[in-house]
């Protein structure tokens, strides 16, 4: 039993807040209430989710040197030795079979992408964590990879479902805000000993995590703004009214500036939104308003 809790910590399910992202493409398709496609939606959550974490053990058991002089990561279950590395390699095989059969049941395009995650992913962990920039870049298209697979799996069912532009570049340019706050913080977090918990901080300064910061969140309000404004989506809709969600993106965004500033804890985005109140309220109130506008009677 102490294994089998010590393995499921290995995977990081906290983490798995990040893949509710596969639900945009059912949600903004408005085939949310539809059975069949919400039960091919949840399937493919559990798809990314499962993988990602073997992902996570894989890297972990690559890391756990550094992670054992890490204040927080050392707690990890590899790096405190609660389980094995073998162990925790040998449990992650099955539970990468399994996201690979969920994966193939969802659609050739569906796996494709996947797969294309997976090696990404396993290319960060390898070498990409360490290129300045680029690291914040892997972490934004694994977003956009998330989207791009949320509206894959209900291609099979539903062919003309497309693949809006402006999801992919909300997605981006939101992902980029979170992964620059994260680096900010990571460093603030750090101090002195920054290149020593994570190699890539020692190429980045507060004023150039700042810049980004600014960029990025003035990027991801403004082409979500335009988004909900642009003719074609109004045209979808036949609705104006999700420029009435924009204060909820904003604030949230705002928010999560606020908390990169105040608090320790947000170097882990995931974290954040299960802890931080106000932000979560603010998730929660935005998901309220769009169902409204896109599945009011």
């Amino acid at each position: 039993m102490n294994t089998a809790i010590a393995f499921l910590g290995a995977l990081r399910p906290k983490q798995w807040t990040k893949n509710l992202l596969l639900f945009a493409g059912i949600v903004f398709s408005q085939h949310f209430l539809e059975p069949e496609l919400l039960l091919r939606a949840t399937a493919g959550f559990f798809a990314f989710s499962l993988v990602a974490g073997c992902v996570y053990v894989v890297n972990d058991v690559r890391d756990i040197e550094a992670d054992r002089l890490h204040p927080k990561k050392r707690r990890r279950s590899i790096a405190s030795g609660r389980i094995s590395r073998g162990t925790a390699l040998g449990l992650a095989l099955p539970v990468f079979g399994v996201a690979v059969v969920i994966s193939l049941w969802l659609g050739s395009a569906f796996s494709l992408v996947l797969a294309a995650y997976v090696v990404m992913q396993v290319a960060y962990s390898l070498f990409l964590k360490n290129q300045v920039l680029i690291d914040v870049f892997v972490i934004a298209i694994g977003f956009v990879l998330r989207a791009l697979a949320g509206v894959e799996l209900l291609r099979p069912v539903v062919p003309d479902v497309q693949i809006s532009a402006w999801l992919l570049v909300c997605t981006f340019f939101g992902a980029l805000f979170i992964a620059s706050g994260k680096r900010r913080r990571e460093l603030q977090n750090a101090g002195d000993q920054a290149s020593n918990r994570r190699t890539v901080l020692g190429s980045y300064t507060p004023e150039l995590l700042d810049g980004l910061l600014v960029v990025t969140a003035a990027s991801s309000i403004m082409s979500y703004a335009l988004y909900t404004i642009w003719p074609a989506t109004v045209a979808k809709f036949g609705t104006e009214a999700l420029l009435y969600t924009v204060p909820f993106v904003t604030y949230g965004i705002f928010r999560y500036l606020h908390l990169i500033q105040v608090s320790e804890t947000s170097e882990d985005p995931s974290l954040v939104l299960l802890v931080d109140r106000p932000l979560a309220s603010c998730v929660v109130l935005y998901a309220v308003a769009v169902a409204l506008i896109l599945y009011r009677p």
